[in-house]
């Protein structure tokens, strides 16, 4: 009698190392994308990310363009839009200030998503931490360790590009079935970020080295995170994630530091830890909302 062949059972990593390995390979990325800056600008460096991300995705994908609704349309470019607003500008805050600051101001858009329209005094307090820790980083004048205005501008419209994006994503997940959605929002996003790129001397200064660290970049930031998500999602309730995303300041804040030599004072920790404390506490605490997600 002839034995059965053996069945070959797929491995998948374990939910919770997958979403912190998630987070090292979104803020790895991060700091070697700023390690571009020099050669190709922080619109060069967020066109060639976006760009090379959203082929790579629809590839993947293969979102059906020609046969979309008007009113999928109507959903889809304003996503691709904000989606592409919000890498640039955290690109080019990133230009102006350390890392882990700018994720931590960044984050104030999930964490408005997370408890607006919420009357919770509990919820309250979330955001007083929050405002808090913005507070600490905010450049006083004549305070110790101050930061460059214009960069924690840029993070904060970041951040609100990132709250737009997750109200705008949650109703594109609802109509594009898998990842279409997301391809094709990607492609409006490089559509949106490459004039930005182009304009600042992309053409001339792109060179095959640095083609290829740029699509190291988008496969750190965007492929490999959105992957391992994926896969976490399936099992991680959605207030687990929101509490380990949570650990995005902090980390990088450490890829800061160990890629990028970037020292933050004692305040600024101090505020990165107000504002990491109130995105897990808004996660613990609250009813049901959708995970932030990070493209």
């Amino acid at each position: 009698m002839r034995e059965a062949p053996p069945v070959r059972r797929s491995w998948h990593l374990p939910p919770l190392p997958a979403v912190l390995l998630s987070i090292v390979s979104v803020q790895g990325g991060a700091a070697f994308a700023k390690e571009l800056f020099p050669a190709l600008g922080p619109a060069g460096t967020a066109g060639m990310r976006i760009g090379l991300s959203a082929l790579l995705l629809f590839v993947a994908f293969r979102p059906p363009l020609l046969r979309l609704t008007r009113a999928q349309w109507g959903m889809v470019i304003p996503y691709g839009v904000v989606l592409g607003m919000m890498n640039l500008s955290f690109y080019m805050s990133l230009e102006r200030i350390p890392l882990g600051l700018a994720v931590t101001l960044e984050f104030a858009g999930p964490l408005a998503v997370a408890v607006s329209g919420s009357r919770r005094a509990l919820d309250f307090l979330w955001v007083v931490l929050a405002a808090a820790g913005i507070v600490l980083i905010a450049p006083w004048p004549g305070g110790s360790g101050a930061v460059d205005l214009l960069g924690v501008l840029l993070a904060l419209f970041a951040g609100g590009c990132w709250a737009a994006y997750i109200v705008l994503g949650g109703r594109v997940s609802r109509v594009f079935p898998g990842g279409q959605g997301v391809a094709a929002g990607m492609l409006f996003a490089a559509l949106t970020v490459l004039p930005f790129a182009f304009a600042q001397g992309l053409a001339a200064r792109l060179t095959p080295p640095l083609a290829a660290a740029s699509l190291a970049v988008a496969l750190l930031s965007s492929a490999v995170p959105y992957t391992l998500e994926m896969t976490a999602l399936r099992v991680l309730s959605s207030r687990t994630f929101g509490i380990l995303m949570s650990l995005e300041p902090a980390v990088a804040a450490l890829a800061g530091l160990v890629f990028l030599r970037e020292q933050l004072t004692a305040m600024q920790w101090l505020a990165l830890g107000f504002v990491s404390a109130a995105s897990a506490g808004a996660a613990l605490t609250a009813r049901r909302v959708s995970p932030p997600v990070e493209a």
